[in-house]
C-alpha cells in the first residue's frame, strides 16, 4: 500500500463535528492533525477562542483532510473590551470582512461592533462600504458568521440609530428572513436585533420601511413586520400618531386583522387598542353638550367612515371586548 494511501487512512479517525446551540457554535478552522498526536494536548494547544492554523513541517494541507474542532464564543454587547489598536483596526476593517476566512470574517464582525461602541464616529464615514459586508455576513450559510452579524446589526442599530435609515432596507429583509427560520438560535438573536431596531431608529423614518412587508407573501415576515409595526407606532406618541395619519394606520392593523399567523392578528389587535387610545385622548376634550356631536366624533363613527363595514365591524369586536375585560377586571 502507498505512503499516501496509508497517510489518508490515517486521517480517516478525525471527522468534523459541529454543534450549535443558543450561547456558542462550534466552528471549523482548517489545520491538519498528526495522526501520533495526542487528542487532548491537540486541543490544549487550540483552546483559544480563534485559532490560527497550524502546520506539522513542511506537509501540505490537503482539504479532504482537513480536520478541526474549534469553539468560538458570541461576546454579549456589554462583555465587549475596547480595542487595543484602533487605527490599525479601522484600517484592515474592510478586509476582514471580505476574507474567505470565516474566523478572520467572525473576528472583523465583533470589530466592527467594538467600533460602533467605543469610537462610532471614527466608523461613521465607513458605514457606507461596512453595512454591504454585513449583509453579506448575513447570507453567509455558516451559522456562526451569520449569528455574529445578527449581532454586529443590533450594536449598530444603538450605535447609528437614523444614520443608518439610507442603508436599511438590506439589512431589514434579511433580519426579517432570520427571524422567520427554523434555526433556533439564529432566529432568537434576529428577533433581538429588530427590537433593537425599533428601540434605536425614529418610528417616522422606520414605518415606511416596515410598511412593505406587512404585505409580503411569507406569512412568517408578515408576522414579524406586524410585531416590528406595532413596537413603532406608541412611539410617535399621541400627536406623531395624528402627524402620521391615524386613518391610515387603521386601515393597516385592520388589513393584518385577518392575517394567517396569529402573530400578526395579535399584533394588530395591540395596534388597535393603542390607536383608540391616542383617537379617544385626542378627543376627550371636545365640547360635550351636543349628543349628535358627540356620535360623529365616536370611535365607532370613526372607525366606520374610515373602513369597509366587514373591516370596521371586526375592529370594533376588537377594541369593545378589550374594553369590556378592562370593566370586568377593575
Amino acid at each position: 500500500m502507498s505512503g499516501k494511501a496509508l497517510r489518508d487512512l490515517n486521517m480517516l479517525p478525525g471527522l468534523e463535528r459541529k454543534n450549535e446551540n443558543s450561547s456558542k457554535g462550534s466552528l471549523t478552522k482548517p489545520c491538519v492533525e498528526n495522526s501520533n498526536e495526542n487528542s487532548e494536548e491537540w486541543k490544549r494547544k487550540n483552546s483559544s477562542s480563534l485559532v490560527s492554523t497550524p502546520n506539522n513541517g513542511d506537509e501540505t494541507i490537503k482539504p479532504e483532510v482537513e480536520i478541526a474542532n474549534t469553539e468560538v464564543e458570541y461576546i454579549e454587547s456589554e462583555n465587549l473590551n475596547d480595542l487595543d489598536d484602533v487605527d490599525m483596526s479601522l484600517k484592515t476593517l474592510l478586509d476582514g470582512l471580505e476574507s474567505k476566512d470565516w474566523v478572520l470574517v467572525c473576528e472583523a464582525l465583533n470589530n466592527v461592533r467594538r467600533l460602533s461602541m467605543f469610537h462610532k464616529e471614527a466608523m461613521l464615514n465607513m458605514l457606507e462600504n461596512v453595512i454591504p459586508l454585513i449583509v453579506k455576513s448575513l447570507k453567509n450559510p455558516r451559522s456562526a458568521v451569520c449569528k455574529t452579524a445578527i449581532m454586529t446589526s443590533a450594536d449598530i442599530f444603538s450605535a447609528y440609530s437614523d444614520h443608518i435609515i439610507d442603508s436599511l432596507d438590506p439589512l431589514l429583509v434579511q433580519l426579517l428572513l432570520k427571524s422567520s427560520q427554523d434555526k433556533r438560535f439564529v432566529c432568537e438573536a434576529a428577533e433581538r436585533a429588530l427590537i433593537a431596531m425599533t428601540t434605536w431608529i425614529s418610528p417616522i423614518t422606520l414605518l415606511p420601511k416596515l410598511q412593505p412587508y406587512l404585505k409580503n407573501k411569507n406569512p412568517r415576515i408578515r408576522a414579524k413586520a406586524s410585531m416590528c409595526f406595532c413596537r413603532s407606532v406608541p412611539r410617535l406618541g399621541v400627536e406623531g400618531v395624528k402627524a402620521y395619519g391615524i386613518d391610515k394606520l387603521i386601515q393597516i392593523a385592520a388589513a393584518q386583522l385577518s392575517d394567517q399567523l396569529p402573530e400578526s392578528r395579535e399584533a394588530a389587535r395591540t395596534l388597535l387598542l393603542e390607536l383608540q387610545n391616542v383617537y379617544e385622548k385626542s378627543h376627550e376634550h371636545a365640547p360635550n353638550t351636543v349628543s349628535e356631536q358627540q356620535e360623529m366624533g365616536s370611535w365607532e363613527h370613526f372607525c366606520q367612515s374610515k373602513l369597509s363595514p366587514l373591516s370596521a365591524q371586526a375592529v370594533l369586536r376588537v377594541t369593545n371586548i378589550a374594553r369590556e375585560g378592562l370593566v370586568l377586571g377593575s
